[in-house]
């Protein structure tokens, strides 16, 4: 049995539908010892059934030791959602609930390729020297 029922499979299917190119989730797990690692990856699967710009790409956290430094996976499950360049998106743990649609909104954003954001933090952006670190936590209290 699936973890989305047709209902949001369809719902899901009219939200990524604005979808302009393809998006590649790159997917960290092991198979042992890994709260929400199976139904991580499964819920993936789902959803790269239900648009053909979606592809996945699965990596084992111990064992593709090169993939894990590429992409600074420091914990799992966790998610990368690039095009043919990787933006630092992550997403950790199982994308579920508020963070299945953060989830859908980075497919989206990456797809089209624009960010969203005005020309007045494009410029702020654009003026800093050092590389930023920026981490957002997710929660549904």
């Amino acid at each position: 049995m699936g973890l989305l029922r047709d209902t949001d499979v369809e719902e899901i299917r009219t939200r990524l539908q604005p979808m302009t190119s393809p998006v590649k989730l790159v997917h960290f797990t092991q198979e042992l010892n890994l709260e929400y690692g199976r139904e991580a990856k499964q819920l993936l699967e789902e959803l790269t059934q239900i648009s053909e710009k979606l592809s996945l790409e699965t990596c084992d956290f111990l064992l593709d030791k090169e993939k894990v430094a590429e992409y600074a996976i420091d914990k799992v499950p966790a998610t990368a959602v690039r095009d043919g360049k990787d933006y630092g998106i992550r997403f950790f743990g199982l994308p579920a609930g508020y963070e299945f649609a953060a989830l859908l909104d980075g497919i989206l954003t990456v797809s089209k390729g624009d960010s969203g954001l005005q020309p007045e933090s494009r410029e702020k952006l654009a003026q800093l020297t050092q590389p930023l670190h920026l981490q957002v936590f997710t929660t549904p209290t």
